[in-house]
């Protein structure tokens, strides 16, 4: 998948796409089927399929001082949407004078000028351009005077259920991680640097891989069975354990932190980027009175997550990572 920050002056073949709009944050299973569809009449017409979003997310330019609500990183989007077979991913600046641009502008301008697309695809509920002027309707009115065609997704659902990065959001506020995998159709995590920290976890025998878990949404604060993710190094490979996600009330510290266990682990990995994969709650984070009290405590919360983590319906494999493929 080739990334363009900009929008002016592209190659040829980055030109004369499929394009879908939105904001694809956590790319959960409605975002897929948009994708999807868009991919299938790109194979059909013999053109890229793309994807524009914009950076930083909107929201976060217009309200700076609210809480992180993010589900993914545009690390983790962008390699999410590389894996699913998106050809190309446009990242436009979300600034002062993109956020004053007019819908119509926008699309003849960006869209029509510089990306040259054949075919828009937007989900209902889609806003864009100055004041969110732009909507479903906008865009149909342009399509029937301009050369391109548009395709409006309408609801995607599952029973009574809605999928949407909302609803997910709401599920890891009360530590349903498992549910809102479900709802992704993959695998919730937070990736990041491990952080050099107290080393605190090795006077009892708990060593802790630490990350920061700023620009994400927060999920319920307490421990959870996590699969831990490491790309590089003598250590690279899959592994299980338990993590904490807290303020560790025990130690009276107040920095929020995800402290990843690694069950038969003993390699030095600070400084590298690795992945904690969510995979079940096991109980909120509380204060234990002394050292020895709180290491009782995680030895049962391992023989919990060992248990989650055999269970065969929370293998990674469980999850497929999705594919292009599935909707041509």
């Amino acid at each position: 998948m080739k990334i363009f920050r900009h929008h002016d002056n592209l190659p040829d073949e980055a030109r004369g796409s499929v394009i879908v709009l939105g904001n694809f944050d956590g790319f959960h299973k409605g975002h897929q089927t948009i994708i999807g569809r868009a991919g299938k009449l790109a194979r059909a017409m013999n053109c890229p399929l793309s994807v524009l979003v914009l950076e930083p997310h909107p929201r976060s330019y217009f309200n700076p001082g609210q809480d992180d609500f993010r589900l993914t990183s545009f690390r983790t989007k962008a390699g999410l949407l590389e894996d699913f077979g998106v050809d190309i991913l446009f990242v436009l600046l979300f600034d002062q004078k993109l956020s004053h641009l007019s819908a119509q502008d926008f699309v003849t301008d960006i869209l029509l000028a510089d990306l040259g697309i054949l075919h828009i695809f937007i989900g209902y509920d889609y806003r864009f351009g100055a004041g969110r002027g732009g909507s479903a309707g906008v865009l149909k009115q342009m399509g029937a005077m301009e050369p391109f065609g548009v395709t409006v997704v309408e609801k995607i659902m599952e029973g009574d259920h809605i999928y949407s990065s909302t609803n997910i959001r709401d599920a890891l506020r009360h530590g349903d991680v498992r549910r809102s995998a479900d709802r992704l159709g993959h695998w919730w995590h937070v990736e990041g640097h491990v952080l050099h920290g107290d080393q605190r976890g090795r006077t009892i025998n708990f060593p802790t891989a630490n990350l920061s878990i700023e620009g994400y949404i927060k999920p319920k604060l307490g421990v959870y069975a996590v699969r831990v993710m490491i790309d590089n190094g003598p250590a690279t490979g899959i592994w299980t354990g338990i993590a904490n996600v807290g303020k560790r009330p025990t130690f009276s510290t107040n920095e929020l932190l995800l402290e990843a266990h690694i069950f038969d682990f003993d390699h030095d990995i600070y400084e590298l980027l690795i992945k904690v994969e969510f995979v079940d709650f096991i109980r909120v984070e509380r204060k234990f009175d002394g050292l020895s009290a709180l290491k009782t405590q995680i030895e049962k919360d391992c023989v919990i997550a060992k248990k989650i983590l055999a269970d065969p319906e929370n293998q990674q494999t469980s999850l497929p990572p999705p594919r292009r493929e599935d909707y041509l």
